[in-house]
This record gives C-alpha cells, structure tokens and sequence, in this order.
C-alpha cells in the first residue's frame, strides 16, 4: 500500500510507524500523544509532546513513531 499525503492530519495508533521519504522542509507537529522521529543521516532523535513541532532538514528517510500510545499529528 502507498499513501501520498500532501498536507493534513494523521492519526497513529501505538507502536504505528510513518515513513517519510525525501520529506525536507515538511513539518511534523504533535498535535494529541508523543511522537518520536529518526531522520537518515542524523545522529540524534527528536521526541515531540503535544504541541511540539519539528522541521525535517535532511532529505532520505524519517520514520515518524508513536511509542507510548495514539498520536495525532499534522503534516505540512
């Protein structure tokens, strides 16, 4: 299965995994729950609460990881 999202909301269930691909410059923002992003090539880990927002910088692949729970998040 392959889904394009352009833009919008997303809802990840515990332990459900976004893959990004060539996704720099978009904006991943927690918007309910925690999520935790890996982006290739960079050495540390971002974790995001409720409200928090990150800027994927680096081209290749970013995994976007609901760990502890759902999280909503948007992607723009």
């Amino acid at each position: 299965m392959r889904i394009e999202l352009q833009s919008g909301g997303v809802r990840l269930r515990e332990g459900t995994v976004l893959r990004v691909l060539n996704g720099a410059g978009t904006e991943i923002c927690a918007r309910a729950g925690s999520v935790w992003i890996t982006e290739e090539n960079q050495a540390e880990d971002i974790v995001l609460d409720p409200g928090g927002c990150h800027r994927l910088s680096r081209p290749g692949l970013a995994i976007v990881h609901a760990p502890l729970g759902e999280a909503d998040i948007t992607v723009s």
